[in-house]
């Protein structure tokens, strides 16, 4: 990334700073150039991905759609197995 320079002027060992009041202007410096390229992901960030994001929750959505269907049809066969089971258990009980 290129180097911008500041946007204000930071007085270098001007016999009016403190060396802490110049520490804090620093910090001040390294914030609003860390916050310039936030900003300049987030605008990348909101161009691009919206179709991949789109794409992605789509597949998500297929796949839970085909996990759901699965799981359905699953517990139906057991509720299925089990209610054979029990009618079977009742109905040759009684042929001796």
């Amino acid at each position: 990334m290129e180097h911008n320079p500041p946007d204000f002027a930071l007085p270098g060992n001007s016999p009016d700073i403190t060396p802490t009041q110049q520490e804090v202007l620093d910090e001040y410096q390294r914030l609003a150039d860390n916050m310039k390229k936030l900003a300049s992901l987030l605008d990348q960030l909101a161009g691009q991905p919206t179709i991949e994001i789109l794409d992605g929750l789509r597949e998500l959505e297929r796949k839970t759609s085909l996990a759901c269907t699965l799981l359905k049809a699953s517990v139906y066969t057991i509720v299925l197995q089990q209610e054979v089971e029990q009618g079977w258990g009742d109905g040759g009980g009684g042929h001796e």
